[in-house]
């Protein structure tokens, strides 16, 4: 089995093994980076640096510049950064940074997973490089469970009339347009998938439609990669060269469905587990206590005068010698 790129975990940061890092697409991405002629490049939405950490090794060979924008920076990305004085950390929100750092080649669109801040993003990017001189662009989350489906960091932070309401205390299922108990635990998502307005694939298709010359390729895979890029540039065939044989694959559509199937059912198993632990230690707790209680032991006396006197009785009281034994089992 041959190994990532650079040697990089991508499961470092990811102990269920879930797939969340757009790492998982680096043997796609990094190709597109050098077709493109990528010599600086900025990420939005950095978190623990799990991607970072490919793209300054990739910048260290390919003489790249990196950014990695992030209001909220994990303890690992931090370190990154201090570890590498060529990787500039920029601590603010993209909607903050986007107008003012110089525009790099290509931009990572990975942070607030919504298509509110998506549609800013793009909105703020297209208007500093019109035309053959928007960089290229890259995308993660563009398929289940939030290509079609709002997911905030904080809600508080999208105007009122822009966010979808929010289902607390319920998750997500693949094929389930709305919310489930046991779901995959999304507590910030839109209680409703699909519709206008609504996920990251959508505010990205609706930037394509109103720009003339942009193609858009996904990858399906590892909740979806997507490219989008103006097909005059010099290097838009050697790019479409690499994404073809992915962009919406339909055996890599059944593979991603059954594998987001298997990690919903998973968890969902693992809440019923969760929840009958929770029962079991609650009756645990409530035996213990019955065997210390002074009414119970009184009530096994008397059950069992009444037994050597021959009383018979229409129900026997359990001893204590069967709840001991059914709290050991």
């Amino acid at each position: 089995m041959s190994r990532p790129p650079y040697g990089f975990d991508p499961y470092l940061n990811d102990p269920e093994r879930w797939g969340v890092s757009l790492a998982q697409m680096a043997e796609i991405m990094l190709p597109c980076l050098d077709a493109a002629g990528v010599k600086s490049i900025a990420e939005v939405g950095a978190f623990a640096g799990d991607l970072t950490r490919v793209l300054v090794a990739w910048g260290a060979e390919a003489g790249a510049r990196v950014q990695a924008i992030d209001p909220s920076p994990q303890p690992g990305l931090e370190r990154l950064a201090a570890e590498h004085p060529q990787l500039e950390l920029i601590r603010e929100t993209s909607i903050e940074a986007l107008p003012r750092i110089t525009l790099p080649d290509a931009i990572v669109i990975d942070g607030d997973h919504n298509y509110y801040t998506v549609s800013q993003e793009l909105r703020l990017i297209a208007a500093r490089g019109p035309g053959a001189e928007l960089p290229l662009l890259l995308f993660h989350d563009v398929r289940w469970p939030h290509g079609r489906r709002d997911d905030y960091f904080d809600p508080d932070q999208i105007p009122e009339g822009a966010r979808h309401r929010t289902a607390d205390g319920a998750g997500l299922f693949p094929g389930e347009a709305g919310v489930v108990r046991g779901g995959l635990p999304y507590p910030r998502s839109a209680a409703h998938e699909g519709g206008p307005g609504n996920g990251v694939l959508t505010a990205i298709e609706d930037f394509v439609a109103a720009h003339e010359g942009l193609r858009l390729a996904v990858v399906p895979v590892f909740f979806g990669f997507a490219v989008a890029w103006q097909t005059d540039r010099p290097w838009s065939d050697q790019l479409a060269a690499i994404l073809d044989p992915f962009d919406r694959h339909p055996v890599l559509e059944r593979l991603e469905a059954n594998r987001v199937t298997h990690l919903a059912r998973g968890y969902l198993r693992q809440s019923e587990l969760w929840e009958l632990q929770r029962r079991l230690t609650r009756q645990q707790g409530v035996l213990e206590r019955l065997l210390d209680s002074s009414a119970f032991a009184v009530a096994e006396k008397l059950s069992r005068l009444r037994a050597s006197a021959g009383i018979a009785t229409e129900q026997s009281v359990v001893s204590k010698d069967e709840i001991r034994a059914a709290i050991r089992d």
